[in-house]
């Protein structure tokens, strides 16, 4: 697999590496640049012209533009010019790297009732977490609508999958890479795998051959935000919400987290600049009509109290430093967000899972190799689909088409994006409503014994895993394992 972006997937041995790359100083660089009142100025052009810079993009509903210049002290000279400016952050000290294993119309017609898509294909037996969470059951009653739009916000899509073609909308498909949206497929091809893999969960297609996805019957739009190199950049993140919002993508599913520091500190003039772009592009989507489902990630940490990174920046050397409850890991922690851990096939949390109080909503099958293999999960890993042109280390072959075996929470996340696109294929359109639906549906799970995590401690700060909270909500499982049938019958 290539070590491209930092996604949310992980390795038998728990080892991520932060990568970051700074620009030089002179060379062009990309910049965030806030405004005040979620509104961008009429003379934002000539400005960011005056100040030494060029207007690339602007996101005029949340007040942010992206621009580029090759004068350092670009920023400065923005915000003394113009009062109106509150942030102006470079990013490309933003984009990471993990090693692991146009405007549309406004209008948003209710999606037409779901089908059943009830049997299974080839691989099915394969498939211990679909399972798990009685997604079988589920799509026999209702496999989705093709008026629901499911947004994988990844590295892209493999659109030629043969599990994932009848699937693909093409017209809601961008590139993000560099935060001006690219529709033409060269854009949002997957160079990686990751973004097929999650795709395949989602909404791989029920036609006889390889897996069946969650809701087989909706469409999977691609939503590429990672560069050829790796890197995934604040400016993506905006990018991505802003045209899951404007295009009123229902579901969005987000197997990342968006900044170099693996908690984003909002007492920092820079990744507060950052912090809010990002989160006012997350209000923009949900307040169109999106539901944001998102992974914890994989670094074993309680996410309600951190104390310690340890893990960033990897530019030559790290720096631990102290945080505090104002850090802030992004996507997850932004308010409205569906913050999904991960479990194997005993529903027991993953050795690797963030977990934390407030911040787990709920734990879904996301693999673990160590301590919950089984019968029905030999390797335990999810199976997905995958990049023909791809390596993968463990890797199934069905009627020339190939799967990957990968775990993390970021395997876990696109469970609950699939889940919350039958929901609205039912008659749901509200991302509040639906958010209700998958938290009062789900099984809770009380506190296992937390002895069985004690060789995995926190990457961050070394502390031992603990679980807090009863059966009805603790920071392990949050309110449950995700039942897809519980949501389409309860």
């Amino acid at each position: 697999m290539k070590l491209r972006v930092r996604l949310f997937v992980i390795t038998a041995v728990l080892i991520l590496a932060v990568i970051i790359s700074h620009a030089s100083v002179g060379t062009t660089q990309t910049y965030i640049v806030l405004y005040r009142d979620n509104a961008v100025v009429a003379d934002a052009t000539s400005a960011i012209a005056q100040a030494g810079g060029t207007l690339a993009y602007s996101y005029s509903p949340i007040g942010v533009v992206i621009a580029t210049s090759d004068d350092p002290s670009f920023p400065s000279k923005l915000r003394a010019a113009n009062s109106a400016v509150v942030g102006a952050a470079a990013t490309a000290a933003f984009g990471i790297q993990l090693r692991e294993e146009a405007n549309s119309d406004t209008s948003q017609p209710a999606p037409t009732v779901g089908t059943p898509a009830p049997g299974n294909d080839n691989l099915s037996g394969l498939q211990w977490d679909m399972v798990q969470i009685h997604s079988p059951e589920a799509r026999a009653i209702n496999g989705g609508s093709p008026s629901v739009v499911v947004g994988d916000i990844d590295t892209g899509l493999d659109y030629l999958h043969p599990d994932l073609a009848p699937n693909v909308d093409f017209a809601n498909s961008v590139g993000c890479v560099g935060g001006v949206p690219v529709s033409n497929p060269v854009a949002w091809i997957d160079d990686n795998g990751h973004g097929t893999h999650t795709a395949g969960t989602i909404a791989a297609a029920k036609n006889t051959i390889g897996i069946v996805g969650v809701a087989p019957n909706v469409k999977i739009a691609a939503i590429k935000t990672a560069n050829a190199g790796g890197f995934f950049y604040p400016e993506a993140v905006v990018c991505a919400f802003m045209w899951a919002g404007t295009h009123h993508i229902q579901v969005t599913n987000n197997s990342y987290f968006a900044d170099p520091w693996l908690f984003n500190c909002r007492n920092d003039p820079q990744q507060r600049a950052i912090w809010e772009a990002e989160r006012r592009a997350i209000r923009f989507a949900m307040q169109n009509g999106t539901v944001v489902v998102s992974a914890m990630g994989n670094f074993s940490d309680d996410l309600a109290h951190p104390t310690q990174d340890v893990i960033s920046p990897d530019d030559s050397t790290t720096v631990p430093r102290a945080i505090r409850n104002d850090c802030a890991v992004v996507p997850v922690e932004v308010p409205g967000v569906i913050g999904v851990g991960a479990n194997g096939n005993l529903q027991l949390k993953s050795f690797y899972s963030n977990y934390g109080l407030g911040v787990t909503d709920v734990i879904a099958p996301g693999g673990d190799s160590i301590l919950q293999r089984t019968a029905a999960a030999a390797n335990g890993r999810v199976l997905s689909t995958w990049p023909s042109y791809e390596p993968c280390t463990r890797q199934v072959v069905d009627s020339g088409a190939k799967y990957c075996y990968l775990q993390g929470t970021s395997m876990a996340s696109p469970h609950v994006a699939g889940i919350a696109a039958l929901i609205v294929s039912a008659g749901i359109p509200v991302p509040s409503a639906v958010a209700a639906r998958i938290i009062t549906t789900s099984d809770p799970i009380a506190c296992p014994d937390v002895s069985i995590y004690a060789p995995f401690p926190s990457v961050s700060n070394g502390a031992p895993q603990v679980c807090d909270g009863g059966t009805a909500y603790n920071s392990f499982n949050g309110f449950g394992q995700v039942n897809a049938l519980r949501a389409l019958t309860n």
